[in-house]
């Protein structure tokens, strides 16, 4: 797999949530650190991902913001 995208980790999906036209697809990049993104349920077939699986999230983002609590 290549991919434009600089930040590829990869994890286990942990939950499935589907609807009618989109799903949440919930991966754990490490203990308690998870990842959630919402695609389209074909999308989701396409790739056959289910919960226990393991997939690649990719992280393609012009700019990234950091801030802090005072």
């Amino acid at each position: 797999m290549k991919l434009s995208a600089r930040n590829v980790l990869k994890g286990k999906i942990v939950k499935v949530e589907t609807g009618a036209v989109n799903a949440e697809i919930t991966v754990e990049l490490a203990p308690n650190v998870v990842v959630t993104s919402i695609i389209t349920m074909q999308s989701m077939k396409n790739l056959g991902l289910a919960q226990g699986k393991e997939a690649f999230v990719a992280i393609k983002a012009s700019d990234v913001m950091i801030g802090i609590d005072d």
